[in-house]
């Protein structure tokens, strides 16, 4: 019976691509699924054995932990020079965008509350 161990949606594809260079490095049998260009299918990693899928999720969970790591030392490291941070930064840097994102939340808002407003 196949063994699901990953789901690809909202995967990047560095990601996916390493951890297809790492199940072929440690001769992983596996076999992938693409997710669905609508987001109906998830797509992911497979295999058909338990005992390779014991060995291939203790390696995704030692890539995972690494990654995670790898991935907050980066955002610390973008957030301490000034390139990632809050709504601030991002009316600092794109203002027109920003205020249309929000007077579209605004409209959206108001348009949904409309009709509970109109009955009191």
């Amino acid at each position: 019976m196949p063994h699901h161990l990953m789901n690809l949606r909202h995967v990047p594809d560095d990601e996916a691509e390493e951890i297809r260079a790492l199940f072929d490095a440690h001769e992983v049998r596996f076999y992938e699924t693409p997710p669905s260009r609508w987001g109906i299918s998830m797509g992911g990693f497979w295999v058909h054995d338990n005992e390779e899928a014991n060995r291939a999720r203790v390696l995704l969970q030692d890539y995972q932990r690494k990654r995670m790591e790898s991935q907050r030392e980066a955002y610390e490291v973008r957030r301490s020079s000034g390139e990632s941070g809050g709504i601030w930064h991002m009316f600092r840097n794109k203002p027109v965008r920003t205020l249309a994102a929000c007077l579209a939340i605004l409209a959206i808002t108001g348009l949904s509350l409309l009709p509970f407003i109109r009955i009191g």
